[in-house]
């Protein structure tokens, strides 16, 4: 059932700062020189946070709360009520801080909270299905301002939720807001829906015209944001990347034990979800079926796991369909670092990416850097993903929406895997790519945000 709406607008949503009881005016703290400030605090404004399960921006977010102490920076979690997850776990809450606050106010899911008979009214998910987090986020975060002084708000996207809730406290707190809008929020026809589509584009319109910094995890999408607003300052737009953490794998590694590796079947391996449009499985496993049925490739050559792929129903009729049963397996998700040893164990890994997504790359890319274990990229060799690749020394990508290239590319794949001479990430890539650099670009960014604040 959908019903046409207006998203709410910004005079609106200061309404929500009633629910607060009375208090002393709220104002930006008196700001001396950033460093001179011991431990000051940064409020973070992400939906995506432990115990929630399938999300690669959870480490985004848990990542930066580790490493901002040690960078001088206090870091505030305002996340969401854990029944608004629709899949949770607690294999990381032993990574969250002890000392860490984190605040988790109400928040539903419309699709499953609000619907009657498995249908929701459109109104009630837009922007998103958790646009209600918004009503327990603001008295949440003006509550933590007024308790913690933080110097800085920043909220991370993909929930555009986050930044409804970033701009909000922001107009209230009169604060400096960072938007950590990661991907494009809206392109030519993503999303699907044209009542979201224009949710989300007026969502982004607000970010980008009224916070006070713009990140972006690759140079695509921040490309393509400075052409979409050329009459916002360059200045504003930085980059962060994704990337891994090393402590993750020695963990992941402490009793890792290599799987010996004989003459059985290869292991290409995909760990996460798989997206029907950004990831469009179609051509892949249309390809294995083909390749399959010319005797090419089989149960006793290859093994392509599909771990946590989320779409089942999706994947379960493809496989079916291309007559692929014993060759992909679709297995369940597991803790973490679980999912990591895993990625040390498999012969290859596998990347997909949509060219719609050419300013997008998936964060699993960076473990898989880490791991070094031969690439399979189904992309686009005009994107980002592609560009990274190359830029590592890894030149094994083929089309994701080109049957006949990935026929061809899977099987120069395997032939080295086979001969032992697929190309490997070299040794001093992973490097770059940690999330100890990235909070530390992070912290750079929010001096400077402070020490702007100062100057004015």
């Amino acid at each position: 059932m959908q019903n046409s709406s207006t998203p709410p607008q910004p005079d609106t949503l200061e309404l929500l700062a009633q629910r607060e009881p009375e208090h002393e005016p709220l104002s930006a703290p008196s700001a001396p020189a950033a460093r001179k400030e011991a431990n000051p605090a940064v409020l973070l404004v992400a939906f995506h946070f432990p115990p929630q399960r399938g999300s690669s921006g959870i480490q985004r977010t848990l990542k930066f709360s580790q490493h901002l102490p040690q960078l001088g920076w206090k870091p505030l979690v305002l996340s969401a009520h854990r029944r608004a997850y629709a899949a949770s776990s607690d294999d990381q809450m032993g990574d969250v801080p002890a000392d860490l606050v984190v605040r988790r106010p109400f928040a539903l899911d419309s699709g499953r909270h609000l619907a009657i008979r498995g249908r929701y009214l459109r109104p009630t998910a837009l922007p998103d299905r958790w646009v209600t987090w918004l009503f327990g986020a603001v008295p949440a975060g003006l509550k933590l301002i007024r308790e913690f002084r933080p110097r800085v708000i920043w909220s991370t996207y993909p929930i555009p939720t986050a930044h409804l809730i970033g701009y909000t406290l922001k107009r209230l707190s009169g604060l400096p807001w960072i938007a950590d809008m990661r991907d494009p929020m809206t392109e030519k026809n993503t999303p699907e829906n044209r009542m979201v589509w224009h949710a989300y584009r007026w969502v982004e319109k607000l970010t980008v015209r009224n916070c006070t910094r713009l990140v972006f995890t690759t140079p695509g999408a921040l490309a393509l944001y400075r052409a979409r607003y050329p009459e916002v300052p360059a200045s504003r737009f930085r980059l962060i990347e994704n990337g891994y953490d090393e402590d993750d794998f020695v963990r992941a590694t402490a009793n890792y034990q290599p799987a010996p590796r004989g003459d059985g079947p290869l292991v290409l391996l995909h760990s996460g979800i798989i997206y029907p449009l950004e990831r469009d499985p179609t051509p892949m496993l249309a390809a294995l079926g083909e390749l399959r049925r010319e005797g090419l490739v089989g149960p006793d050559k290859l093994r392509v796991v599909l771990r946590a792929a989320v779409h089942e129903d999706l994947l379960n009729r493809l496989i079916e369909q291309f007559g692929l049963q014993g060759l992909v397996m679709l297995e369940p998700p597991i803790p973490y670092r679980a999912a990591l040893a895993e990625m040390l164990d498999a012969d290859g890994l596998l990347v997909m990416q949509a060219a719609h997504c050419n300013a997008q790359i998936p964060a699993k890319l960076y473990e898989y850097m880490r791991a070094r274990r031969p690439i399979l990229a189904l992309t686009d060799p005009e994107g980002d993903t592609a560009a990274t690749m190359r830029k590592a020394g890894l030149d094994t990508i083929a089309r994701l929406d080109d049957k006949e290239d990935i026929k061809s590319g899977l099987m120069r794949f395997v032939g080295l895997l086979r001969e032992g001479k697929a190309p490997l990430p070299p040794e001093n890539a992973s490097q770059f790519y940690s999330r100890r650099s990235r909070s530390e670009q992070l912290a750079a960014l929010l001096d400077e945000v402070v020490q702007e604040g100062a100057r004015a």
